[in-house]
Order: C-alpha cells, then sequence, then structure tokens
C-alpha cells in the first residue's frame, strides 16, 4: 500500500502488525487519529509506553500486574489454598468474568506443544510444584484448553505432584474439545468451574 505521506504509510505499517489488522483497517485507524486532537494520540502513545515500560509479572502467580504482587494475590478474601492453573493473562480474564472463582491463579505463560519447540522447561512449571511441595496448595484446578497440548500439560504437572496429598481436579468437559479458554461463554466457563471433576477421572475417561 503506498500512501502519499511516508510517515502515514510507517504509521499504517506498524499499526497493522497488530493482531487481526489488515492494511485498510490499519488506514482507518491511523486516519481517524490524524482527525483527533493532538493530546489525544499524545494520551494514547504515553498510554502504550507506561504500559511496555512499567508492567510487571506477579511474583506469586506470574499473571501481568503494576505491582510485584497482582490485586488478586493480595486480595485477603481470595482463597490462596486453591489454585486454577490456566495458559495466559487473557484466561484469568475470562474466569474473573464469570464471579465464580474465589481461589488464586498460576499462569503458565503457554502449554506444552513440542511441534512448536516449547517444553516443560519454558513455562512456569516449577513454581506451581514447589508450592504444592511445600503443602501451601489444598487443591489445584486445571484450567487449561480443551486440546492434545492442553491435556499434555495437565498430564505433565499431574506426574509431578501425584505423591502428594491435594485434590487435583479440571474443568468438566462443558467446553468443546479444541476449544480455547477465552472464547468460552461465561455460563459454559462458569459451570465448568462450579463442577469440576478429579483429574484422575478425566484421564480414565480420555
Amino acid at each position: 500500500m503506498e500512501l502519499s505521506s511516508k510517515k502515514l504509510e510507517k504509521a499504517v505499517n506498524e499499526m497493522a502488525q497488530l493482531p487481526g489488522i489488515g492494511k485498510r483497517t490499519a488506514l482507518r485507524l491511523v486516519l481517524h487519529l490524524l482527525k483527533q486532537p493532538k493530546e489525544q494520540t499524545q494520551f494514547l502513545a504515553e498510554a502504550l509506553q507506561n504500559m511496555r515500560e512499567e508492567i510487571k509479572f506477579c511474583n506469586n502467580c506470574n499473571t501481568l500486574s503494576d505491582n510485584d504482587i497482582c490485586e488478586i494475590c493480595a486480595n485477603p478474601k481470595r482463597d490462596k489454598s486453591i489454585i486454577c492453573v490456566v495458559e495466559d493473562i487473557r484466561d484469568v480474564m475470562a474466569i474473573e468474568n464469570t464471579g465464580l472463582y474465589k481461589g488464586l491463579y498460576h499462569v503458565l505463560g503457554g502449554r506444552i506443544s513440542p511441534i512448536d519447540g516449547i517444553g516443560p522447561s519454558q513455562l512456569s512449571i516449577f513454581p506451581i510444584v514447589e508450592k504444592v511441595k511445600a503443602g501451601e496448595v489444598k487443591e489445584l484446578i486445571f484450567a487449561l484448553s480443551s486440546t492434545m497440548e492442553g491435556d499434555t500439560t495437565n498430564f505433565y504437572i499431574y506426574k509431578q505432584i501425584q505423591e502428594y496429598s491435594i485434590n487435583v481436579s479440571t474443568i468438566a468437559r462443558g467446553i468443546a474439545i479444541g476449544d480455547e479458554l477465552e472464547y468460552t461463554d461465561e455460563v459454559t466457563l462458569g459451570r465448568s468451574l462450579l463442577h469440576r471433576i478429579p483429574f484422575e477421572m478425566s484421564i480414565k475417561n480420555a
């Protein structure tokens, strides 16, 4: 896409790098920004810059946070003995939107996928295993996507903690096989959490 302004063209090309944004949509967004007061564009640029430079990973659960400990982990009303294991921050948001879960989370940062070169060492698995070994956890809930990679990751973590006396459950399969957790509607996701089943049963039924 050649434009009359090289600066405009560069802005469009950068905007088009975002997922789901094509060149036409990028052009529409950039032209919209040009019509706004300069202050509006500056606010957007500053917000993005601050997010990139100042956002952190929670030291406890590995989710994105403004502080060393996120608001969920710092909330005294949350049940710290129950930990829900998810792939990324989008899954935390999806579960929080149900309003039905009152425990903590642990964000792995992905799932085991040998074809993509992602093994256990690339994920945040060791910290959750250490919490179980330290006796901090009464129940571990696997809430990974219903895919082969998700099931592989669940099973790997389960084998690491199998000898310890804690409840290990997985969300009920009201979620279709192959579905990503973040795209599941809130009612289905909430029910899947409430009606979670022991992980051993999910292995036997697989």
